[in-house]
């Protein structure tokens, strides 16, 4: 464990035991560091979730495939000679959600997404099988603060689009790369410091019934109007 933090391996999260806290210190440290998220839990659930049953008070949970820069995913938008087009997902813990905008985004051409640190499922295996392969060719960077990733976007000339019910109708509004959008969770949708520092909002109008869209479903339409008015602009 010690050696993997220390060589830099792409972990999204750390489980140690109560009561073996003291005792791993070390790794602990490394781990917050490395801004690693440090969660303490009951021992017995690590017997639980340990192949051997022998886990020595840690469990270190390693993502799918390496997480990447924000940088990178901008590089790689440079390279295609493409306005940059990404994806940030706030506080998405269902796994099946955050695969299938993965999917989508990687589908409608986008070139990263981007997941918070915390309060969010990170690229398990249960993600990776969602995203049908999309998380083997589509960049996803992790971040500690996500309020502080969209300041820097914006910075470099991004503009930040938020899906909210109460935005302006998204087949009216104005959304040209470079972009973020930024996709909320179900239940809470965007929080609020996210929601304050996007440069817009935008819902999909709803002709039916119900009231909202599942988070993935609801990306899906973002993403694919976009795609669509850059399909027509450029003929």
């Amino acid at each position: 464990m010690r050696e993997a933090l220390a060589s830099g391996r792409a972990i999204r999260k750390l489980l140690v035991a109560r009561t073996a806290r003291g005792q791993l210190a070390e790794i602990v440290n490394l781990a917050r560091g490395r801004q690693v998220p440090v969660q303490e839990v009951d021992a017995r659930w690590l017997d639980s979730i340990a192949h051997s049953g022998s886990h020595q008070g840690v469990i270190a949970l390693a993502a799918v495939r390496p997480t990447v820069d924000v940088d990178e995913i901008l590089a790689r938008a440079r390279t295609r000679g493409e306005a940059p087009l990404l994806v940030l997902l706030d506080g998405i813990q269902d796994p099946q959600n955050t695969g299938a905008i993965i999917r989508v985004a990687e589908a409608a051409g986008a070139h990263g997404v981007i997941l918070p640190a915390r309060r969010a499922s990170g690229l398990t295996p249960a993600v990776a099988r969602a995203s049908a392969g999309a998380i083997e060719y589509l960049p996803v960077a992790q971040v500690t603060n996500l309020t502080r990733t969209i300041t820097e976007l914006k910075r470099q000339g991004i503009w930040v689009a938020g899906a909210d019910p109460a935005g302006e109708d998204l087949f009216a509004a104005d959304l040209t790369p470079p972009l973020a959008v930024v996709i909320g969770s179900e239940g809470r949708g965007i929080s609020r410091l996210v929601r304050e520092s996007c440069d817009r909002l935008v819902r999909v109008p709803m002709s039916g019934r119900v009231a909202s869209l599942n988070a993935a479903t609801a990306a899906a339409v973002v993403l694919f109007e976009i795609r669509r008015r850059l399909r027509r602009r450029t003929g």
